[in-house]
Parts: structure tokens; C-alpha cells; sequence
């Protein structure tokens, strides 16, 4: 998977990693990195609440730094592309760096 696959609209379903039980969703606009050509940048929406995204992908292994203010990563999103697909489903797990607390994410391609 290349960083151009990634360029889209996403959403992604969050849950406990311990019951796995739905603890939310959001979306995330990805596009190209003007910075570099194999990153991506975006934003994440959760209902009201907006935060800018930057990351890659890199034999599979996904990566995300999300910034509450542009400035500070705010939380991390770690997972893998799950192969059969076709580059449409990533899971993984987002922790928030200013808080304790980590949840399973499935991020799904809604549109290209």
C-alpha cells in the first residue's frame, strides 16, 4: 500500500480493546503531504470536536499523529492493513497522550 492509497474520505469505529465493545467513530479526510510525496495529511472529526492528522504507511504498518492545536501529538493511531481488503480496512489501536487511555480502531475507505 502506498500513501496514495490512503487519499480519501475514512471512517473510523473505535472500541474497548478489553470488552470490544463500540466507543465511538470519526472521520478522517486524508490527502496528500505537501512536505512529502510519501506522507499523508488530513484532518480527524469527532461530532464537533476537530484535530489535524499527519502519517504513513510502510509495508503495511500504519502510522498517525494526531494535534489537538497543530502544535503537540495529541494521540498516536498504530495498526496494520488488513490484507485481503485491497487496501480499505486498517486495524489498529489509537492512544491519547495526554490521557491514559488506548482503543481498538477499525478504519474503514468510504471514498477515494
Amino acid at each position: 500500500m502506498t500513501a496514495q492509497q490512503l487519499y480519501g474520505l475514512w471512517r473510523a469505529d473505535f472500541s474497548d480493546p478489553d470488552t470490544r465493545r463500540k466507543s465511538g467513530s470519526a472521520t478522517l479526510l486524508l490527502e496528500r503531504h505537501p512536505d512529502w510525496a510519501e506522507s499523508v495529511r488530513g484532518r480527524v472529526q469527532r461530532g464537533e470536536a476537530r484535530a489535524l492528522i499527519s502519517g504513513d504507511v510502510d509495508e503495511g504498518r500504519f502510522t498517525l499523529d494526531e494535534s489537538e492545536d497543530g502544535v503537540r501529538i495529541s494521540a498516536s493511531w498504530s495498526g496494520t492493513v488488513v490484507p485481503d481488503r485491497c487496501g480499505r480496512e486498517i486495524r489498529g489501536s489509537w492512544s491519547d497522550v495526554l490521557h491514559p487511555e488506548v482503543r481498538a480502531f477499525v478504519l474503514r475507505k468510504l471514498a477515494d
